[in-house]
């Protein structure tokens, strides 16, 4: 789930910045925050609970 929302992130960010050239501190934030997401799906692995 965390690697759905961080691709989707990704992906808006880069339409974002390429089609309509936007370069607001906002983008970038949710660019850094999908890769932590990211990040931290990998480190954590599957757990089963």
């Amino acid at each position: 789930m965390l690697g759905i929302i961080a691709i989707v992130v990704f992906v808006l960010w880069l339409l974002g910045f390429l089609a309509f050239h936007v370069t607001t501190a906002a983008i970038h934030l949710l660019l850094l925050v999908a890769v932590v997401l990211v990040v931290l799906h990998f480190v954590r692995g599957r757990r089963s609970i």
